[in-house]
């Protein structure tokens, strides 16, 4: 099997070149690298050209930008990464091998964050998404792409949607929990307060859970 890295990017200039810098070993080793940026503003686009193997515009919104990553991705597997979060080593061959040996169809990583202080954030989110078979974002999700097909993608929703995807592929079969760490950032945690942080994400899970609106849900997290 052969992997495809696809990133979502908006107005990401300031940190996409050490973002996609991270990941040229991985394009050494035939690692499909897809950047798909959703509209924007700065020059994301024209310092992600020589580091990726392709740069696609799509609409806005991650859901849609990671789709649209898929569908011209070559790999046989799926991996979606966000930009402020760094792979393991070799992680290609963890998923791969990974994939292949346990005879799973999706998965993702542990996790941890760029600040120590963070460790109790990380391994509860780790811990959940063990219990509940569900994964997020920040845990760098993989798939087979016959997984994601038969899975329907990522719903078009503006928040939640790798928790809405997570759920379908839970359904096929379950997710293969790699102990291996990526590293994301921790900033949001640091600007709003890690207590708050973790009683806004609980709020929002179980009002998406009920039903909630995922636009408003998206207002309030913060996005534009």
């Amino acid at each position: 099997m052969t992997l495809s890295i696809i990133m979502p990017v908006l107005d990401e200039a300031a940190g996409i070149v050490p973002a996609l810098t991270a990941l040229q070993d991985y394009r050494a080793r035939g690692v499909d690298v897809i950047v798909a940026d959703g509209g924007s503003a700065d020059n994301t686009i024209d310092l992600a050209q020589p580091l990726a193997d392709k740069v696609i515009s799509s609409p806005r919104g991650r859901a849609v930008q990671m789709n649209a990553g898929a569908a011209t991705a070559r790999g046989d597997v799926l991996l979606f990464l966000h930009a402020d979060t760094r792979l393991p080593a070799n992680a290609e061959r963890l998923v791969l091998d990974g994939l292949t040996q346990s005879n799973r169809i999706w998965g993702r990583f542990d996790v941890q964050f760029d600040s120590g202080a963070l460790r109790l954030v990380a391994a509860s989110m780790n811990m959940r998404s063990r219990l509940t078979g569900i994964a997020t974002g920040d845990q760098a999700m993989f798939m087979t792409r016959a997984a994601f097909e038969q899975a329907g993608g990522f719903p078009p929703i503006a928040l939640m949607e790798d928790v809405a995807l997570s759920a379908k592929l839970k359904r096929l079969g379950p997710p293969l929990c790699l102990d291996a760490r990526v590293t994301t950032s921790g900033q949001r945690w640091r600007n709003n307060g890690t207590v708050r942080t973790v009683l806004l994400m609980w709020g929002l899970r179980l009002r998406f859970f009920f039903g909630a609106d995922p636009d408003r849900l998206a207002r309030t997290y913060g996005y534009r």
